[in-house]
């Protein structure tokens, strides 16, 4: 099986690539891609102790041309791609009212739905000769408005709406498409996040008290990614909030405004 993750030099997608390897071992092929080589490097070499054969690739998903690149790259190592993971994204957290230059807003969309988009054009005919699968990590976010996350929501809905879209479209080639939705898993992603200036927050704006491991989250991605599940929404109040969005509305504000530190919440 020739596996791709993007946003695999750490987090979700390094643990990822690791539990791959350590089901699969020397029949899995991993492409390990994200812009940090080094980091990548030292994920493909724990791969590897399990017994996965490896390609790293720098890529930045903000570039449609390292996308394009990353997916001839892994077809001219392995011939062949079984599945592609977009899970390479960015965090932010600002009030709207804060921004006096939306130009991150856009960069914020180019990396979070145009990398997966274009990975997953580059990718489209060599998994519908696989049969194989498409991953798009999105969030919680992405299922309900979150205030201060305006441009983060507005990313993952847009992934949301896109993969949706290109499941029933592909179906009938026999090509799954799984749209994962984690809630606060406990990563760094938040911290190197947008803020209102476009600059990297250094904090989290959300109550990480009962944070998910980084473990958990990747395991639940693995499972529903083999069992080629349309939907993998990973906690209990992530689920209830799903359906409370069309029954009572006013109710999932109220929580999505409780998920917030107070300090963050808008006066």
């Amino acid at each position: 099986m020739v596996v791709i993750i993007t946003g695999a030099s750490d987090g979700i997608g390094a643990e990822l690539a690791r539990q791959w390897a350590q089901r699969d071992g020397a029949t899995l092929s991993l492409v390990l891609a994200a812009r940090s080589e080094d980091k990548l490097d030292e994920v493909a070499r724990q791969c590897q102790a399990l017994g996965a054969a490896t390609l790293v690739r720098r890529c930045d998903v903000e570039r449609e041309e390292d996308c394009q690149a990353l997916i001839h790259a892994a077809l001219g190592a392995f011939g062949a791609i079984d599945v592609l993971v977009n899970n390479a994204g960015m965090s932010a957290h600002a009030l709207f009212d804060q921004v006096k230059d939306l130009a991150w807003y856009q960069r914020l969309m180019q990396i979070n739905l145009w990398g997966a988009a274009w990975c997953t054009q580059a990718a489209l005919p060599a998994i519908k000769a696989s049969r194989g699968r498409i991953v798009a990590v999105s969030s919680l976010a992405g299922l309900l408005g979150i205030p201060g996350r305006t441009a983060y929501s507005a990313t993952k809905f847009a992934m949301t709406g896109f993969f949706e879209a290109l499941r029933t479209e592909v179906s009938s080639h026999g090509v799954s498409v799984t749209i994962a939705y984690p809630g606060v898993v406990d990563t760094q992603i938040r911290y190197r996040g947008f803020n209102a200036q476009g600059q990297p927050s250094g904090l989290s704006s959300l109550d990480e008290r009962g944070a998910m491991t980084v473990q958990t989250c990747a395991r639940l991605i693995l499972d529903g990614t083999l069992a080629r599940e349309r939907d993998i929404v990973m906690t209990t109040r992530g689920k209830l909030g799903r359906w409370l969005k069309l029954l009572v509305p006013a109710m999932v504000d109220r929580m999505a405004m409780r998920a917030l530190k107070q300090e963050q919440r808008p006066q």
